[in-house]
This record gives C-alpha cells, structure tokens and sequence, in this order.
C-alpha cells in the first residue's frame, strides 16, 4: 500500500509510529489535534519532530488540526481548567480522571475524513495508522478493539467508496517497551538520532516550564509508563524531567518510576 495518514499526537508512541510509516508507506500525512491539552507542548514537540525527519530525507506532510471552542466544554483531568492530573500507576482507579469524552471518536472521525479524502484524490487505497496499545485498554475504552470494530462499522455505513480506506495499527497488541524497542530499530534503518527523536516528544500529562523552558513531569502515571519502557530497554530517556521545585537529574525520574513499579508489582 503506498498511502497513510497518522494521527500524531507528539508523544513516544505516534512519534514512533510516524516512523514506521516512513518506512512501510510511500506518501505519509500527519495530523495533529489542539483540543486544549493541558500538555498541549506535545504540539510544540510533534512539529520539531517533524521537521527534524524532514531534514535527513523523509517527505511527510503535516497540520495541526484546532478544535476551538470544545475546550471548555469538556469534563477531564487533561484539559484546560479541569482538575488536576491524578499520579501514580495506570492500574489505578483514578487514571479515569485522564479519560477525554470521546477523544479518539472526535479524532477518528477527522482522520476518516483525511484518509478517504487522500484515498479518492490518488484514486488508490490509504491507510489510517494509529498508535494505540495493550497498555491503553483497560483505561481508554475507545483504545480497545471493540470500539474500533465498531467505529469502522459507522465509518464505512456513512461514506461512498469507504472500501478504499484500511487502518494499519501495528502496536495494538504490545505495550510502551515493544513500541520504543522498535523506535530504536527504526531510527537506525532511516539514518535518525534516536536520542534526538525522542528528545523531541512528550509523553507527560503534567509538563512544566522553569525559566522558559518546559519539563516532563515524573509522577503522573504517563510519565511512569514512558520511564518503564527506558528502563526496559536500558537507555536513558533524553527529553528533561522537572518538579515544582526545578529541574531534575534522570536518575531522580527513574528511581521514582522504579519505586511505583515496584509497589505496583507488590500489590
């Protein structure tokens, strides 16, 4: 198949996925969504990111797409004047608070339109590639391939010549350690720095900034999770890590997601 559009959100796991595109797909599109993240640097990131990918060869071609407006309209922990952002490890109940209502609906339905669009002007059949994993499907309904099924079903029901449009969702069934074992696989096969591609996303759900410059958090259960996967793989997570206080070294992030996993395993 020679056509795909990503939906790319700027963190590990659709930065990732980007590039495995590169690598499968001849053309490749890249949306983005502002829907007043609190973690909206995740845009900031995903436009570096590109633009990095673009320097050493690889045509991608990429928008942010604004939902204004719904912001205020929406009830999470993730966005714009909703309540803090729980911590902790994603097992927990609480990681709930971090569901947006009907996120990857709203998001699918953008993408499904894109892809039939790019489908019908190459006149040949386009892919829609998602980044979605085992580790979002206990918390994340719309993460499980049920809804997916379903979502498609919909899809295909409201929209002539929807057969030219598939999904390619290569991660569905991996966790964060897989996705960024691949990531290093493909950094290598397409001549990238993986220290500079992963430097350039964020996966906190509480970034923040001291002096100007933005941090991730390490507590928020994103953070852990993307801290996992490092750990895993024995390399050192390049973006910066800070508290409420200030920056912080690596080894502080690392040892507190250790000891959530820790207690997490123990339970």
């Amino acid at each position: 198949m020679k056509h795909c559009v990503v939906s790319l959100s700027g963190g590990m796991d659709s930065t990732t996925l980007l590039l495995r595109c590169i690598e499968e797909f001849d053309t490749v599109t890249a949306i983005s969504f502002d829907y007043g993240q609190k973690h909206v640097v995740e845009l900031e990131r995903a436009n570096q990111c590109v633009e990095y990918v673009k320097s050493k060869g690889h045509d991608i071609k990429y928008q942010v797409i604004k939902l204004g407006g719904i912001t205020e309209l929406l009830n999470s922990a993730l966005v714009t004047g909703g309540s803090d952002v729980p911590e902790g490890h994603y097992a927990e109940e609480n990681m709930r608070e971090t569901v947006v209502p009907n996120r990857n609906k709203i998001f699918s339905s953008i993408t499904q339109a894109v892809a039939l669009s790019v489908a019908k002007e190459e006149k040949e059949e386009t892919c829609i590639a998602l980044g979605i994993h085992a580790g979002d499907h206990a918390v994340y309904p719309d993460c499980r391939q049920e809804f997916r099924d379903a979502d498609e079903e919909a899809f295909r029901l409201g929209n002539w010549d929807s057969e030219l449009v598939s999904y390619f969702t290569p991660y569905l069934q991996v966790d964060k350690y897989d996705i960024l074992k691949d990531g290093e696989r493909l950094c290598e096969l397409l001549s990238l720095d993986f220290d500079t591609v992963y430097k350039l996303t964020n996966t906190s759900y509480k970034p923040m900034q001291h002096d100007g410059v933005w941090y991730s958090d390490y507590k928020s259960s994103s953070s852990v999770e993307r801290l996992e996967a490092f750990i895993k793989l024995g390399r050192p997570d390049p973006v910066s890590y800070a508290d409420e206080t200030g920056p912080v070294a690596y080894t502080v992030a690392r040892e507190h997601a250790e000891q959530v996993l820790s207690q997490y395993q123990t339970n």
